[in-house]
């Protein structure tokens, strides 16, 4: 039986020239055969779980799920595991606002000092524009200047940002545009650090939920944050960012895209990384804001997140025993899982079977039209 189970996952595997124990950087080494029938049986689930348990390895785990991304692997197993996500979210509407705080309790309340030691100087978790910058700093700041001049940010404007982070944005339009920012997320331990971030500056922090947001502004954006937002909920989603956006203001959507429409996660980044999330599509987002929103434009610069999630990569790696002396949680499996996280998602970019857009929606279309910024 196990002999039958390794040449079924071999014959898979060969569809995206990955070798069982080769040699290349991106050929699976395996140190358990009960790997195959995990695997087999329980999709990426199963994948995931088996490598946090040691139980395979991958030089360049990166190219290995750029390897079998390309191949559509990840369609030719569906499991049990797959479809109980699928109905899931479609009968429960995991993302409902009873379960909105789930996701910052669950990843962004684990630890700033983890996020302090992997991303930029501003702390920005979204992907970083590399078009003219040699380091990630200065990409996430180039990403944080496209927005302004994409949105003609002036002195003086309102601006709420929905799903702030710890205030990167928010702080970077404050300093450089004199804007005035009002920010929201769902994450106690962002609304703490980012006071003291923007501490001076007219900078707000509010710990809601998207729902409960009032008032009128010039300006909203949204920069990683609709894709915890799901399925059943963008069109709710769409109708409140219109109703709080003046006549004549624009809205830019940032968002990591799926090519495919689901209506689920993917079953190890729901347990373990994003629980209650998932990617749109294109036509998701457009059915949600038709007959709300213009669309002036639609960039997709996705290719930059490859880069930007092996830049955090490399910074986790390098400040890891700093971390782990200081915080025993942090073990050696979440290191393994967090590891396999950035490289299995850098893959999923560098595939190019996952998007980054940057939507530009005004509400009664721009006067003689929209420029396009680059």
């Amino acid at each position: 039986m196990g002999d039958k189970l390794k040449q079924k996952m071999q014959e898979l595997l060969s569809i995206a020239d990955v070798k069982i124990n080769g040699k290349r950087p991106w050929d699976i080494q395996i140190h358990n055969e009960d790997f195959y029938q995990r695997v087999l049986s329980q999709g990426a689930l199963g994948l995931g779980e088996s490598y946090m348990d040691g139980w395979w390895d991958v030089k360049n785990l990166d190219e290995f799920f750029n390897h079998i991304l390309k191949a559509e692997l990840d369609r030719k197993v569906k499991t049990s595991s797959f479809l109980l996500q699928t109905v899931k979210a479609i009968v429960m509407n995991p993302q409902r606002k009873s379960k909105a705080f789930e996701i910052g309790e669950h990843h962004y309340d684990i630890g700033n000092e983890l996020y302090k030691i992997m991303l930029d100087k501003r702390l920005t978790y979204t992907c970083g524009y590399w078009k003219n910058s040699k380091n990630l700093d200065s990409a996430q700041e180039a990403k944080l200047d496209l927005v302004c001049r994409k949105i003609g940010l002036k002195p003086g404007m309102t601006v709420l940002d929905i799903g702030c982070g710890w205030g990167s944005f928010a702080k970077y339009a404050a300093e450089k545009y004199g804007a005035k920012v009002t920010g929201i997320t769902v994450s106690k331990a962002q609304v703490e650090l980012g006071k003291k971030l923007c501490k001076g500056l007219p900078v707000k922090f509010k710990l809601m939920d998207y729902r409960d947001v009032t008032g009128k502004y010039d300006r909203v954006v949204s920069l990683g944050m609709i894709e915890h937002v799901g399925y059943k909920n963008y069109r709710k989603y769409m109708e409140i960012v219109n109703n709080v956006l003046k006549d004549g203001g624009l809205f830019l959507l940032h968002t990591i895209g799926s090519n495919i429409s689901v209506k689920s996660n993917n079953a190890w980044t729901e347990k373990y990384i994003f629980p209650n999330s998932m990617v749109p599509s294109a036509s998701q987002l457009a059915k949600a804001y038709e007959g709300l929103f213009v669309m002036e434009d639609w960039h997709n610069f996705g290719k930059d997140y490859d880069k930007t999630l092996m830049e955090w990569h490399k910074n986790f790696n390098k400040n890891w025993k700093k971390l782990n002396e200081k915080h025993k949680e942090y073990d050696e499996r979440f290191k393994r899982m967090w590891n396999y996280y950035l490289l299995s998602s850098a893959g999923g970019f560098r595939s190019r079977k996952s998007q980054l857009w940057q939507i530009v929606l005004s509400k009664n279309g721009i006067l003689n039209g929209y420029n396009s910024i680059r």
